[in-house]
């Protein structure tokens, strides 16, 4: 199958002609930074594996979807496929519209410098590269792994942008004109820290669908808007895992006796 060709298909469904978004969608192998991720399917998570597929790959990569490529601690690119991990998603690929509508509302611009928090497979980061330079970016993310495999994964198609390991619920690495989360923020200080004068970053809020907007204004505070959206990112961690929920607790604890 030609990959060249899905991608394109993809760029026209979710991009407008007139779209600064749509050809780096359009030449972006998404599959090339996706190859594997979690499936479920039966009940449990199940490996995917394109090598061993590769229309069922591409289908998959150029589909509007989010591909989990992390549950728990697992990772689907160092597992077995007899693995079947339990927990939540903790990284993923994140369908492409959603990706697509989150920088247009950051508003980037050419010889902007740009934060990506959440690096995660690479994907957004190859686009805003693609689109604006490699040295112009900066992408961030708190698994060490998915940091790596990222900065490999782009160097092999010809981007090279700075990622860096980092933990986004403290001070980010550097200041910039804009910032786009590709991970809902429980709070917005360390973006709004990090932002020059002028500036503007985009986020959904944790456990909310909603994406803010806001500016920074010249007293160091910033300014804008809270928009209703039916989609939502994965909530940002600052370890390995998000910890266990109150609700497994809760459940925990009725079975006790006293």
């Amino acid at each position: 199958m030609n990959w060249q060709l899905l991608a394109q298909q993809l760029a026209a469904n979710i991009a407008d002609p007139t779209s600064r978004w749509r050809e780096p969608l359009a030449v972006t192998p998404r599959h090339i930074l996706v190859p594997r991720w979690w499936e479920w399917q039966g009940g449990q998570w199940s490996l995917r594996d394109g090598q061993a597929d590769e229309s069922a790959w591409l289908r998959a990569a150029y589909a509007d979807d989010s591909l989990v490529t992390r549950v728990g601690g697992a990772h689907a690119d160092a597992t077995s496929p007899d693995d079947h991990p339990s927990g939540r998603p903790t990284s993923s690929s994140t369908l492409p519209t959603f990706v697509a509508r989150m920088l247009r509302h950051g508003l980037l611009y050419d010889g902007a410098d740009v934060g990506l928090i959440g690096t995660g497979t690479g994907t957004s980061t190859a686009l805003v590269a693609r689109r604006f330079g490699s040295d112009r970016v900066t992408s961030i993310d708190v698994d060490p792994h998915l940091t790596e495999a990222a900065t490999r994964r782009l160097d092999s198609i010809g981007l090279a942008p700075k990622v860096v390991t980092c933990d986004a619920t403290g001070p980010l690495p550097g200041t910039f004109d804009r910032i786009v989360s590709l991970v809902a923020l429980p709070n917005l200080a360390s973006a709004v820290a990090a932002l020059r004068p002028g500036g503007r970053f985009v986020t959904t809020l944790a456990r909310m669908n909603v994406i803010v907007k806001a500016d920074k204004e010249p007293d160091g505070s910033a300014r804008g808007q809270v928009e209703w959206d039916r989609a939502g990112f994965m909530v940002t961690r600052s370890g390995a895992d998000y910890p266990e929920s109150l609700a497994a607790l809760s459940d925990e604890a009725r079975a006790q006796e006293g």
